[in-house]
C-alpha cells in the first residue's frame, strides 16, 4: 500500500517543546482529515487517555517561539486559542479516539515518521561515538580525515533565495 502522506512532510511538522518531540493539534487535524475543533472535542471527551506526558498545552512564550521559528505564521493563525501539542504517545492515543480510515492511515504514517526520526538521531550518536573511538585509536596523521568526516556530519545550512524578480533584458 502506498503512503498517503510522505514521511518528510510529517517530519517537518514535528517540533521539540519541553524536551519532547511533538506535533500541533492543528497539523494533526489536517493529516487526519478532521477539523481542529473536532479533534479537540474528541480529546476532551476522552481526557483520561491523555495524561500530561501525552498532551501539552502551549503557553504564550512557546507560541511566540513557534511564530518566530515560522512553525506557525502568526498568533492569528491559531484562531485565538492556545494550541495543544501531542507527543508520540499522544499521537498513538489519538488513533483510539479518531477511528476513520483516513485517521488510521495518517496515524500509521505519523508513527513511521517518529520512528525514522528516532533512528536518524540514534545513528548520528552512534557514528559520533565510533568516530571518537577511532580517533583515540589512531595517531595524529589521521586527524585531517577525522576532521573532514566531522564536517560532513554537520547538516548543511539552508540557503535563502533572493526575493523578487529580475527583469529580462532586451524584451520590451
Amino acid at each position: 500500500m502506498s503512503e498517503i502522506i510522505p514521511i518528510h512532510v510529517i517530519q517537518q511538522k514535528i517540533f521539540f517543546i519541553r524536551g519532547h518531540k511533538v506535533m500541533l493539534d492543528k497539523d494533526l487535524a489536517i493529516l487526519y482529515g478532521v477539523k481542529a475543533i473536532r479533534l479537540r472535542e474528541q480529546v476532551k471527551r476522552n481526557i483520561k487517555r491523555f495524561p500530561e506526558d501525552f498532551m501539552l498545552q502551549l503557553n504564550n512564550d512557546e507560541i511566540d517561539l513557534m511564530v518566530s521559528q515560522n512553525a506557525i505564521p502568526s498568533r492569528k493563525h491559531l484562531g485565538g486559542y492556545q494550541p495543544y501539542v501531542f507527543t508520540e504517545q499522544g499521537v498513538a492515543m489519538l488513533a483510539t479516539v479518531l477511528n476513520s480510515e483516513t485517521a488510521i492511515q495518517a496515524n500509521i504514517a505519523i508513527m513511521r515518521a517518529f520512528v525514522k526520526l528516532r533512528q536518524m538521531l540514534a545513528s548520528n550518536v552512534d557514528l559520533a561515538r565510533k568516530l571518537n573511538a577511532l580517533e583515540r585509536k589512531y595517531d595524529a596523521q589521521f586527524k585531517v580525515v577525522f576532521d573532514a568526516i566531522r564536517q560532513l556530519m554537520i547538516p548543511p545550512e539552508k540557503k535563502k533565495g533572493q526575493i523578487g524578480f529580475r527583469p529580462t533584458q532586451g524584451k520590451e
